[in-house]
């Protein structure tokens, strides 16, 4: 029972002493204030960055692994992967009768080129050359219309389906469906608009931006001709599980169908999403740790600024120690008073520090990338408060407790 009350009364004390040195309370808070918004707008950029991350890459699959001449990150040994032999339709079409009845296997081609509606013109979008076996790959559908059938495929047929943002570029609110456009200098019907996936990440391939043709048709209307065709090969397996035993057999078929001897090195790359998630943990890994670093230097310059109050506060109490001493208060009792104190201070820097980045996650969502504020993160910003608050006072704690009572009687 007496614990209990002891740490009441430490309380009401602590929050008297505050009320009586709001101004002083509020300067002090500044430094919790910064340190606190650095934490949260810290984790909350990171789980941002995640979301848009997996919002962008989401049409990549996870079942699914690519046969391509290039990896997606490489890091050495460029100009070795860049003498490596293009892949062409007569390979991938050779793995695809390897794998029947195993694995789905798609071919894809892709270029860059300007596409045209009457006065309206978009620079540089992506070309994609596939089959009808693109569905069958991906989540994502047609919005309005349908996707590429084989016999658009086998009788090249110049037809098109296009992402939202072609769509509002070049049609605004016409309906696109059935409509004629120029890709480069040819000409191809939309048949379809795909659903949006949403915007690029940070430089990486915008999946609304982009065209696909059948593979046929692209080969003859962009060139692509043997020597000169670069194909990458999805294979998607039939389960999460046999991806790692899938791997290894298209690794197989590709040397086979390469005529690869045993001692040479594979002169084409396998990749997966795991890659990706891979490449972006590490970048994710050092930019949270500048971030904790530079968080870390706010909270204790702020630390230090609450630390400084809270031995003024010793000093000017000092006889108000002396007192409460003399009439049977205890060191512990005078301890969790300016640590309650300290706490205080900071847990409402802390609040104050959770309003402004809930403020500025709001403009963050709104104009940069998807970022909201979390319970876990609520909760690690109050804790963090708290604890600044102990570790600050904790000295000037044990100072004030440590007071002799009749040299503290005798202060002025």
């Amino acid at each position: 029972m007496r614990p209990a009350l002891d740490l009441a009364e430490s309380f009401h004390i602590a929050v008297r002493a505050i009320r009586a040195n709001k101004a002083r309370g509020v300067l002090t808070t500044l430094g919790i204030i910064i340190g606190i918004v650095a934490v949260v707008l810290t984790m909350t950029a990171a789980n941002g960055l995640q979301n848009k991350f997996r919002e962008s890459f989401s049409a990549v699959g996870t079942d699914v692994i690519y046969v391509s001449r290039m990896p997606w990150v490489v890091m050495d040994d460029f100009f070795n992967f860049r003498n490596r032999p293009n892949l062409d339709l007569r390979e991938a079409t050779a793995l695809e009768e390897k794998l029947r009845g195993r694995a789905i296997v798609n071919p894809t081609m892709e270029d860059r080129r300007d596409l045209k509606y009457h006065a309206e013109t978009m620079e540089g979008v992506a070309v994609l050359g596939t089959t009808e076996k693109q569905m069958r790959l991906s989540s994502v559908r047609p919005q309005s219309g349908r996707f590429l059938m084989a016999y658009d495929v086998a009788h090249k047929r110049n037809v098109c389906v296009i992402g939202t943002d072609v769509r509002d570029g070049l049609f605004g609110s016409v309906d696109p469906i059935n409509k004629s456009m120029k890709i480069g200098r040819t000409e191809f019907r939309v048949i379809g608009v795909m659903e949006k996936q949403g915007g690029s990440f940070f430089g990486g391939p915008n999946f609304d931006r982009q065209v696909f043709i059948p593979i046929t048709s692209f080969v003859k209307s962009f060139g692509g001709h043997r020597g000169r065709q670069d194909v990458n090969v999805a294979v998607k397996a039939p389960t999460q599980e046999a991806l790692a035993d899938l791997e290894f057999e298209v690794i197989g078929e590709m040397r086979q169908i390469r005529k690869l001897r045993p001692t040479e090195p594979d002169n084409f790359s396998i990749n997966k999403l795991d890659t990706l998630v891979g490449t972006f943990n590490n970048v994710m890994g050092v930019v949270l740790l500048v971030g904790l670093i530079v968080t870390g230097i706010s909270l204790f310059v702020g630390a230090i600024g609450v630390m400084n109050i809270m031995f003024v506060s010793v000093t000017e109490r000092t006889h108000e120690i002396g007192i409460r001493k003399a009439i049977g208060a205890s060191r512990r009792s005078i301890l969790l008073q300016f640590l309650f104190e300290s706490s205080a201070i900071c847990l409402v820097g802390g609040v104050i520090g959770i309003t402004l980045a809930a403020v500025l996650t709001a403009v963050i969502n709104a104009a940069l990338m998807p970022a909201s504020l979390s319970v876990p993160i609520l909760m690690v910003a109050v804790i963090v408060s708290i604890a600044v608050g102990v570790l600050a006072g904790i000295v000037p704690a044990y100072r004030g407790a440590g007071l002799d009572p009749v040299e503290s009687l005798r202060y002025e």
